[in-house]
Order: structure tokens, then sequence, then C-alpha cells
């Protein structure tokens, strides 16, 4: 593995692997926090980010390497006309591996093609997060204890969620995994993934507009935003943005261990009322996208 462009670049041995390396740097931090010493990540944000940019930042300081980068496009040369490729170029030569994030689908493909150095897609538009991806993996498997027979929920912006779109790519691989799609009319799936992921790979799945229906079904509910950013029209936005409200109420009959995740930044897609409910495990999964970013930095980097 030289680069992680899309989650489906990783096979289901080397995502196990991935979580079994991530699992080992929480229970015994100290045999890795020199691991990188010598070495420089260059984080390269074309679009705003907080927790995957400090996530990636946190976990190349803890294994003892260092980091340069930027965090908006308006700081870089590319304000000036400069290309993807050439900056690619240019910080390869100034770090050890990149990881970028850009509003353009594809730009980290085009990266890779040019690259000396390692690329890791921090997102790409609507179209893949594949670092997410692997902290929900890494949340999944600590908090359920298994990626097989579990009914998951994802709910909100399905049409943008690249979050979704890249879960739902590599759950898929599991055995007797079943998803509840719940969106509105306007943000349901896209036919290309019903199509080419869940269909081909003949996944049970049924979708709907209402939250609370199959709620006590539920092992896994993953709420999405609606994405401000991803909107042409403001007023499709405003008309949209407060479709599903997570409160008490809602999960009431939902099952005792049911996990409630998110990708976040949260805006008021969830009442802060459930937050110290022992079913939100969305601060929890924050916390391990920073240890399965340090796996996978070791593992592009060949130092494990």
């Amino acid at each position: 593995m030289k680069h992680l462009i899309d989650i489906k670049d990783l096979s289901v041995e080397e995502i196990d692997e991935l979580i079994e390396v991530a699992k080992d740097i929480i229970k015994n931090p100290d045999k890795y926090s020199k691991k990188c010493e010598g070495k420089i990540l260059a984080t390269l944000f074309f679009e705003p980010s907080t927790r995957t940019r400090l996530s990636f930042e946190s976990a190349m300081l803890r294994l003892g390497g260092n980091v340069l980068g930027f965090s908006e496009a308006n700081s870089s040369s590319t304000a000036k006309g400069e290309s993807v490729s050439d900056t690619i170029r240019v910080v390869g030569e100034y770090s050890d591996i990149i990881v970028m994030r850009h509003p353009k689908e594809g730009a980290p493909v085009v990266a890779a093609e040019k690259s000396i150095v390692p690329i890791i897609n921090a997102g790409d538009g609507g179209h893949n997060h594949p670092t997410q991806t692997l902290t929900d993996l890494l949340t999944i498997k600590c908090e359920k204890g298994r990626f097989d027979n579990l009914t998951i929920g994802l709910c909100g912006d399905l049409k943008f969620g690249r979050t979704v779109h890249s879960l739902i790519s590599a759950m898929v691989r599991y055995p007797k995994v079943k998803f509840i799609l719940i969106s509105p009319e306007e943000l349901k799936i896209p036919s290309y993934i019903k199509k080419e992921v869940l269909d081909k790979n003949k996944i049970e799945y049924i979708e709907t507009q209402n939250i609370e229906e199959y709620m006590n079904k539920l092992d896994i509910l993953y709420m999405t935003r609606v994405q401000k950013e991803r909107f042409f029209n403001e007023a499709d936005y405003i008309r949209l943005k407060d479709s599903y409200i997570l409160d008490e109420e809602k999960i009431i009959n939902s099952k005792k261990d049911l996990c409630i995740m998110h990708p976040l930044p949260r805006v008021n897609e969830i009442s802060v009322k459930i937050d110290n409910n022992p079913k939100a495990c969305y601060f929890k999964q924050a916390k391990y996208g920073k240890f399965i970013r340090m796996a996978l930095i070791l593992k592009l980097l060949e130092e494990c």
C-alpha cells in the first residue's frame, strides 16, 4: 500500500491489520512514541477542517514526528493559480507523507499520480473520506466487537455525505450487514451507490423518511449533518437542514446497546441532551480517529 485514496484500496485483511495496530497503540502508547522520529507529515487542506486535520497532526506528533502545511486554499500558492500537481511535487520534497483534503472529486488521484511520497485522501468533495471510514470501523469494532450481523441506520444527507458512501463500501464486505437509509427524498443515497455497491453485493437495505420507524432494529445509528457547502441553492439548504433532529424521545424504543455515531461537526441534528447517554459514541469516535490515523501513518511509512 503506497497511498490511501479510497477505502476500497484496502483489503479486509489490511483493514483488520490497521485496526489491530490501532488497538495496540491504545493499550501501549509509549511503544509507538518515537516510531516516526525524524519524519515529516504535510497537511494540505484546500477545504476547511477541524477534526481531520488536527487528528492527523496529533497522530504524527504522538508518533514523535513533525508537521507542516496549510489549513485553507487561500493561504497556499493555489490562490496564485498553482496546480495540484505542482503543489504535490514541491511539498513531496519537504515531507515524507502528505495528507490532502480538496473540494474537487478525484483531486487526490491526480496527486497520487504525481507524488513521490505517500498520499492520504482526507476527503475529496462529496466522494470519499477513507480515513473517516477507518475511524468509523475502529469505533464499531471497539464498541460492538464485530463487523458482521449488524443493522446500520444511516440518517440525514445521504446524497452528498462522503462518509456515508465510504462506510457503505467498507461494510458490504462483511456478512449479514443490513442498512436502513433514512433521508428526505432530495438527499437519498445516489443511484450509483445502490447499483454498484449495495445491489452488486446483494446487500439488504430499506429506504425510508421516518427515523423512528426502524429505531428498534438498529445496532448502529449513523447521523450526518445536511452540508450547506454542497448546496447550490441556499433556499434548499434552509428547507432541508432540520429534516432530522435526534432527541431522547426518538431513541426510547432503541436497543440498549445502540451505538449512535456522527462524523462531526454536529450542527443541531443530535440534541446535546443525548451527549451523556451511554448510547452516544460520537465523541469516542473522534478519539478513535487519532489512533487509526497513527496506525495508517505507520503502515504507509513502513514503520510497522
